[in-house]
């Protein structure tokens, strides 16, 4: 029985929650793989390394049953004055549905809001539309811009916090 997103709590991630963040990452894009390039999957999944190297340089946030498993992720960061931005969402597909990825949201955005970002942006793929539609329906709004992301396109969403 998957875990219910009432006992999940929200914390910042340490260390020794690597292999957990990694192992979330890629249950969670697994299905979308053949959607994505190899380097661009790659990225998205993070290996120890690149996982080393964000939690050195963002705010990543954890979600934690009640067992103490790792069982969504979110990461943060000030890109620009005022201007903040989110990285590598991620929940258990058996959890999606759940509340957790809305909590995920709100503890990254309250995290920048306290480093008085007014505005947030984001990344996303095509392949993702339900992604889409979750930010979307969060408030966040396509800002227009693209770029290329190993061969695929990056689609910017932005939202307002202040």
């Amino acid at each position: 029985m998957p875990p219910q997103a009432a006992t999940v709590s929200i914390r910042k991630a340490r260390g020794e929650d690597s292999p957990e963040i990694l192992a979330c990452l890629r249950q969670a894009f697994e299905e979308f793989r053949e959607g994505y390039t190899p380097d661009a999957f790659l990225d998205t999944v993070l290996m120890p390394q690149t996982l080393r190297e964000r939690l050195e340089t963002m705010s990543v946030f954890v979600a934690v049953n009640s067992e103490g498993q790792v069982v969504g992720t979110i990461a943060s960061s000030v890109v620009g004055l005022e201007e903040g931005h989110l990285r590598g969402m991620a929940v258990l597909p058996a959890l999606r549905g759940t509340e957790i990825a809305a909590q995920l949201l709100r503890q990254a955005e309250a995290e920048l809001a306290r480093f008085r970002c007014a505005r947030v942006t984001l990344d996303t793929t095509e392949p993702l539309l339900r992604a889409m539609r979750f930010y979307e329906k969060h408030g966040y709004r396509r800002s227009g811009k693209t770029k290329d992301f190993f061969g695929m396109h990056l689609i910017e969403y932005q939202k307002t916090l202040l």
